[in-house]
């Protein structure tokens, strides 16, 4: 497993991280999946204090008892639950950031987050402030380096140029090229991008064919043109999974590729696609057959 550096000041991660929003709600399963994730290499796992409402977290810190050194730890903030509510809010105030941090970090079983991520944004937010208390957070010890987690234009790019962020958690995939126009600006602030959804909801694996018949579409893909795409796809060489990830590593303002598993066979299967990750050529032939897009939201 090879590692790229996050950002300018960030640590080196793995090419491919645990996305681990998908870990079974069993202590010993999830345990099994991180545990053959680092004897694989990974080192990067990333959670939020969103997913079950914190419970996601605590099967990650139980996990990394005893191999916490080796981790690259990942987690979000901003999103807060309720009581007595259904769904949850967006807070990126300072105070909610300072309690959650001491929550993630109990739920964890660490003394420290390595990558500490604002889960989202809006134009409207005091951004500065939200700068402030994560930079705060570092010179504390809490947090080792800070991102966003942002599709939005006008939400990622003042928070990185306007801060020492070292990544942006963004959708990136064979089927979502959105993000290509702003690699080069994301690059220049000395950040990163760390690519969630790289295979796409399943269309970019062995399973395509039957994900593709099962949904209405795929963002600005109808039901036909998907199917359409998928079966070209199947004319071109080598597996597609392996095409994939190798489509987003390809550039490197791409630090890692995140990807879950709610198994230990759905982990061995991303494995075997990285090992088999084909040449520039025929990464060029896959991103011919897909539609350069570009986000129309949230650009001011």
């Amino acid at each position: 497993m090879k590692t790229r550096k996050l950002g300018n000041a960030g640590p080196d991660i793995s090419e491919i991280g645990l996305g681990c929003m998908s870990l079974p709600d069993d202590a010993r399963q999830a345990e099994r999946i991180v545990d053959a994730a680092m004897d694989a290499g990974i080192n990067y796992f990333d959670t939020a204090d969103l997913y079950g409402k914190g419970r996601n977290e605590e099967l990650l810190g139980k996990a990394l008892r005893g191999r916490r050194a080796d981790m690259i730890l990942a987690t979000k903030v901003g999103n807060r639950w309720t009581e007595g509510k259904d769904g949850w809010e967006w807070d990126p105030s300072p105070g909610h950031i300072r309690k959650s941090v001491h929550d993630s970090l109990k739920r964890l079983g660490t003394d420290y987050i390595d990558v500490y991520q604002l889960h989202g944004g809006t134009a409207d937010d005091d951004l500065e402030a939200v700068i402030g208390v994560f930079e705060d957070l570092k010179r504390e010890g809490l947090i080792r380096q800070y991102g966003i987690s942002s599709i939005r234009p006008n939400v990622f790019l003042p928070f990185l140029k306007n801060s020492s962020a070292v990544s942006n958690m963004m959708q990136y995939s064979l089927l979502d090229r959105r993000p290509e126009e702003w690699l080069g600006d994301i690059r220049s602030t000395g950040a990163s991008v760390v690519a969630r959804g790289p295979i796409a909801k399943g269309l970019l694996t062995a399973e395509a064919e039957k994900r593709a018949e099962a949904m209405d579409g795929y963002l600005s893909y109808s039901s036909i043109e998907l199917r359409k795409l998928i079966n070209e796809f199947g004319r071109r060489p080598g597996p597609l999974y392996s095409a994939a990830l190798a489509f987003v590593l390809e550039n490197r303002t791409v630090a890692s590729a995140i990807t879950g598993a709610s198994s230990e066979e759905q982990l061995k299967e991303t494995l075997s696609a990285y090992e088999h990750m084909p040449d520039s050529e025929t990464i060029r032939a896959y991103a011919a057959l897909t539609a350069e897009e570009h986000y129309e939201k949230h650009r001011d």
